[in-house]
């Protein structure tokens, strides 16, 4: 067995950390999850850039055994100030023809193992209030499912219009 492959013979399917040449594959199941979250348009990411910023995330895999990436679990090293070192678990995804075969559970096992490994303090990640199923997954779980926090975000021209405001001296009142 190859270093880092954890096969699951009842199910048939090895978790392993992600190369390279699965960045299609992710890719692929990024654009489903956009679309199941309706949101089909926001992916903006693309395999050339995941080459390239490859070096700010981690990401495990499902692999059947003719090859296709059924899962996947991405995540990257975090830092909260009330705790310290964490993981932030960006996407955990199963292709919907994969579904209900425990790959989403040996997705998350992998990711708490590795933050346990690296003696993290936390691992935090976000849900949709609606994605019902996603949230009942975490439940079963074990994970404490927050309602008190807002998400905050500046996109990419949010960014640069928040700079261009402050650099000017005016106060950004409405960015989108």
């Amino acid at each position: 067995m190859k270093p880092g492959h954890f096969p699951t013979s009842t199910t048939g399917y090895t978790v392993r950390e992600a190369t390279e040449e699965d960045f299609p594959a992710i890719l692929s199941l990024i654009k489903e999850l956009a679309e199941y979250e309706r949101s089909p348009d926001a992916v903006t990411n693309s395999v050339e850039q995941m080459k390239r910023e490859q070096n700010h995330f981690s990401c495990f895999v499902a692999e059947l055994p003719d090859g296709t990436i059924a899962g996947m679990a991405l995540f990257f090293t975090a830092y909260f100030t009330w705790v310290g070192k964490s993981i932030y678990l960006e996407d955990i995804i199963v292709s919907q023809a994969y579904r209900q075969m425990g790959i989403g559970m040996a997705l998350m096992k992998r990711v708490i193992r590795r933050a346990q490994d690296e003696n993290c303090k936390r691992v935090r990640w976000q849900v949709l209030d609606w994605n019902e199923p996603a949230i009942s997954f975490y439940r079963k779980c074990g994970a404490e499912i927050s309602g008190d926090w807002l998400n905050c975000t500046f996109d990419q021209k949010g960014i640069a219009l928040f700079n261009e405001l402050t650099i000017t001296g005016e106060a950004p009142s409405s960015i989108g």
